[in-house]
């Protein structure tokens, strides 16, 4: 008796334990069933991310070409600048010896016994010194009778005169260069000045 009782029992837990296996292996084809994989939807995932990624290289490229240019144009003007100014310390350093030409001339034009031919030499000399700097780019520039420009000229004295326009420049001491666009060196200028009598007769009108 008993032990007919037990048989059935285990056969109960080995019905029950294949029913639930069964439920297991029908709820994973449904859901395997509900929930097919799309490769039309993992393509179009796949061509969605390729094409970002190509977007963001094409971008990288642009930038780094646009860089690459400007870099180019940088250099290129830093390559003319420094083949037009290369010389600018030689030359700084020979303006004194120029000036120096300038005043022999200046000073034996006022003397009346003075060696013309002597005064003609140097004066040769200067205007072939001038001539080589020209072609350098360096080029001195007349101030007497403008209009004082600091950027320009260097005021050393006033100078009162009725004969010119008041802050105008009436002498110079020493002469400016400009090399190519640059200033070189200003000039060393006399400015004039309304006299003080005139000054008075201004503000009484």
């Amino acid at each position: 008796m008993a032990k007919g009782k037990k048989g059935k029992i285990h056969s109960k837990v080995e019905d029950t334990g294949k029913e639930n296996n069964a439920n297991k292996k029908n709820d994973l084809n449904e859901k395997d069933i509900s929930e097919p994989l799309d490769p039309f939807k993992e393509m179009e995932a796949k061509v969605e991310s390729l094409e970002k990624e190509a977007k963001e290289t094409h971008d990288r490229l642009l930038r780094v070409s646009a860089e690459f240019e400007n870099y180019k144009k940088r250099a290129a003007r830093e390559m003319n600048d420094f083949r037009k100014f290369a010389n600018e310390s030689f030359v700084k350093a020979m303006l004194p010896v120029i000036d120096n030409l300038d005043r022999a001339i200046e000073s034996s034009n006022n003397k009346k016994h003075a060696d013309n031919s002597m005064v003609e030499g140097v004066n040769m000399t200067l205007k072939e010194i001038l001539k080589v700097l020209e072609q350098f780019g360096v080029k001195r520039f007349d101030s007497i009778g403008n209009t004082f420009d600091p950027g320009f000229h260097q005021a050393v004295m006033q100078e009162e005169t009725e004969g010119h326009a008041e802050n105008s420049v009436v002498n110079e001491l020493q002469k400016g260069y400009m090399i190519h666009d640059r200033l070189l060196r200003p000039a060393m200028v006399v400015v004039s000045k309304k006299p003080e009598s005139q000054k008075k007769t201004d503000q009484k009108e």
